[in-house]
C-alpha cells in the first residue's frame, strides 16, 4: 500500500508540472483539492490522517490520479491562454481532455473528484454543461477579467514589449489576468509593477471591452507614475514611453490594446478622456493574430 501511495504522489507531482495552462483549469482545481489529502503522506505515510481513512480511500484517489495523468498525456499540445485569445498555432489543435470551440471548452473530467463527466442541459437551464457522473456537480465556465493601466507621462504613453508567447516581441499596455482576492484596480496596479516595475496611482476607469469569442473582459484604467522610474519585468524585454504620434500601431500585441489606444487618442484630440464600453468581435475567417480584423460593436461612452 505504501508503494501505491507513493505512486499516487508521483502522479500528483507530474500533474503539477504539466498543469501550467489555464486551458486545463479543471485539472488545476482537481490537483489542488487532491494534494491536500496527500501532502501529509509524503512526510509520514503511517501517521497521516489520510492513511487512517483506510486502503479503499487511498486506492480510489490513487486510481483517479493515474487516470487524470493519463488523460493529460493524451491531450493536445496547446498554446498558453493569454489576453486576446490563443496564438494561431493552436487553431488546428484537437484535444481529448479539453476541446476548444470558440469560447467554450469540453470538460471531460470533474474538477472536484476527477470523475468522468457527461454533457447535457441540467434541469431549469438552457446551456449544455459538464456534469460529473460521480459526484453530480456541474462545472460552470465564466469569463476571465484582464486588467491593466494606460499610463501617460509627459504626454507619452508607457508600453511594454512582450518577452513571452503569444505575440512575442510586440507592444502592449501593462495588463494581465485579475487574481482572486484583489479588486480590478489593485490587479491593474500589480500587473503594471510586474511587467514594468512601475509604481502607479489609478486615476479612473477608461475602457471596458468584452471579447465574447474568447470569454474575456478587459478593464483598462488611466493611471500616473508615482515616480518617474520603470524597467522591464520578467515578461517584458523593453519598456518605453511613446509620444501619441509615435505609438507602434502596426506592432501591437492585441486588438484590445489597439482599440484602447485609438480611443484614447480620439478623446485627447477633442478634449479629455471619457469612459468607453464596447464589444470586440473578430471578423469571421480571420486569424486570431490579425489585430486589425475586428469590429467594435455597441460602443458607448460617457
Amino acid at each position: 500500500m505504501r508503494v501505491r501511495v507513493l505512486l499516487a504522489m508521483n502522479c500528483l507531482a507530474q500533474l503539477k508540472m504539466n498543469l501550467k495552462n489555464d486551458a486545463f483549469e479543471d485539472q488545476h482545481r482537481w490537483y489542488e483539492a487532491s494534494k491536500n489529502e496527500f501532502d501529509p503522506m509524503v512526510k509520514n505515510v503511517d501517521e497521516s490522517p489520510g492513511w487512517k481513512k483506510g486502503p479503499t480511500f487511498i486506492t480510489e484517489i490513487a486510481d483517479n490520479l493515474s487516470a487524470q495523468n493519463r488523460a493529460f498525456q493524451m491531450s493536445y499540445t496547446h498554446s498558453e491562454s493569454t489576453p486576446d485569445g490563443p496564438s494561431s498555432s493552436s487553431s488546428s489543435a484537437t484535444s481529448i481532455a479539453i476541446q476548444s470551440a470558440g469560447s467554450a471548452r469540453k470538460i471531460n473530467f470533474c474538477q472536484w473528484c476527477g470523475g468522468a463527466t457527461k454533457h447535457e442541459i441540467p434541469d431549469g437551464e438552457e446551456k449544455t454543461r459538464a456534469i460529473c457522473t460521480g459526484c453530480g456537480k456541474i462545472a460552470y465556465e465564466n469569463p476571465k477579467m484582464v486588467v491593466g493601466c494606460l499610463i501617460e507621462h509627459e504626454n507619452k504613453i508607457l508600453l511594454c514589449k512582450r518577452k513571452i508567447q503569444p505575440s512575442y516581441g510586440l507592444w502592449t499596455l501593462p495588463a494581465g489576468y485579475m487574481e482572486i482576492g484583489e479588486s480590478a484596480s489593485e490587479g491593474a496596479i500589480r500587473e503594471t509593477w510586474e511587467e514594468a516595475n512601475a509604481e502607479v496611482e489609478v486615476l479612473s476607469p477608461f475602457t471596458q471591452l468584452d471579447i465574447p469569442l474568447i470569454g474575456q473582459t478587459y478593464v483598462i484604467f488611466l493611471a500616473k507614475l508615482k515616480r518617474p522610474h520603470f524597467s522591464p519585468g520578467p515578461e517584458s524585454s523593453e519598456c518605453e514611453l511613446f509620444a501619441l504620434e509615435d505609438i507602434p500601431f502596426d506592432s501591437l500585441a492585441f486588438s484590445s490594446m489597439l482599440v484602447t489606444l485609438k480611443l484614447y487618442i480620439e478623446d485627447k484630440t477633442v478634449g479629455k478622456p471619457k469612459f468607453h464600453y464596447g464589444i470586440i468581435n473578430k471578423r469571421p475567417g480571420t486569424s486570431p493574430s490579425d489585430i486589425h480584423a475586428y469590429t467594435l460593436d455597441h460602443h458607448m461612452k460617457c
